[in-house]
């Protein structure tokens, strides 16, 4: 599962992708720097994996990761391949999850490939583009799908009302996202579509220092502007995250942090919300040897957690030991929990709840 950083050219995607991965991707004062999609493997910042640690004392400890891919910058005509407008709609695609990236900060220093600051008009170039290519899938997926509508095939005709109804709203500037499935059918065809703008997305107001914790006129528009879209919102000041990445030691971090009026880093609120937006969640096993958390999609169930860690554990499945974290963490022990009757044996039904600590009995 990959979440992808878009944005026009020069509004601090591979500024904040370096942030979130420490890969360092090119960054310039230039369109077009980054042509190959960087992939950054990136930890999912989770204080319930600290407290776990400082319970069980393991030899080894291992987050949760998610995948955060850096598109190049999209312009103008893209969906007509302008620029490198094909490849970052190749890219793109492959994604699951989209972060956009706006610029909503003042500096004379850094050009604007549109010439001034304005991060509706962003916003609107690059949902624009993100259309016109959805309505080109969706015109051509027509011309064959209305022919076998004619002859009365019952799959075909449902198929045919739910294009219709996208083309309708992608010709409306629309993203695909707003039109309501209507049954489990709609649900799957959206899916078997593969329209970029169905992906879910998160905006990252990218922001000067002094803007980082409040805000200022730029989000507040931003924030008006997507308000019926049912997308987060989150401010950060991407240079600021920069300079926080090259301090030494956490002790510099934090005061770094303080003097901004942060508790944390804006990168590690980011990168829990692109966990979240990706339908994502954690479960943990903790043992002497390591305590580890697992990341699985949300509504798994048992068996299919315990696949994540072996293809063996969810074919040979007999039952899940449970411990909810937060009785984990208040009663201090896998075995004080289990005195105090908060153990629990789950089977191949259950679903897995975030921040459940397990264990699998299994027999291959």
């Amino acid at each position: 599962m990959k979440a992808g950083i878009v944005g026009l050219p020069n509004v601090g995607k591979s500024t904040l992708f370096n942030c979130l991965s420490n890969a360092k991707a090119q960054s310039a004062n230039f369109p077009f720097c980054t042509i190959e999609p960087n992939i950054g493997v990136v930890n999912v910042p989770d204080p319930r994996i600290n407290r776990l640690e400082e319970l069980v004392k393991p030899q080894a400890v291992q987050m949760a990761t998610v995948d955060i891919v850096d598109i190049a910058g999209l312009v103008k005509g893209a969906s007509k391949g302008e620029g490198l407008g094909n490849q970052f709609l190749a890219n793109i695609r492959e994604c699951n999850a989209i972060i956009h990236v706006l610029r909503c900060f003042d500096n004379d220093n850094i050009v604007h490939v549109d010439g001034n600051v304005n991060p509706i008009r962003d916003k609107e170039t690059i949902d624009i583009e993100l259309q016109l290519k959805d309505l080109e899938t969706v015109e051509k997926r027509l011309e064959k799908v209305n022919r076998a509508a004619k002859t009365g095939n019952k799959e075909a005709q449902v198929e045919k009302a739910l294009l219709d109804r996208i083309r309708e709203t992608l010709l409306q500037a629309k993203s695909a996202r707003t039109v309501e499935p209507q049954n489990q059918d709609e649900i799957e065809l959206l899916e078997d579509f593969q329209l970029i703008t169905n992906k879910p997305v998160l905006y990252v107001c990218n922001v000067d220092e002094n803007s980082a914790v409040n805000g200022n006129k730029y989000v507040d528009q931003v924030r008006e502007l997507v308000k019926d879209e049912d997308a987060e919102v989150i401010i950060l000041s991407v240079g600021a995250e920069a300079d926080i990445t090259e301090l030494e030691s956490y002790e510099e971090r934090q005061v770094f942090l303080e003097d901004m009026g942060l508790t944390e880093p804006g990168s590690a609120v980011l990168i829990r919300a692109a966990y979240k937006l990706l339908k994502l969640q954690t479960y943990f096993t903790a043992g002497v040897k390591e305590v580890r958390a697992w990341t699985i999609n949300v509504g798994d169930t048992a068996p299919k957690a315990a696949g994540v860690i072996h293809t063996d554990f969810e074919k040979g499945f007999i039952r899940a030991e449970v411990i909810a974290f937060d009785d984990y963490s208040s009663l201090g022990s896998e075995a004080k929990a289990k005195e105090a009757g908060k153990l629990r044996v789950e089977g191949k039904e259950y679903i897995v709840k975030d921040g459940d600590v397990m264990h699998f009995r299994f027999n291959v």
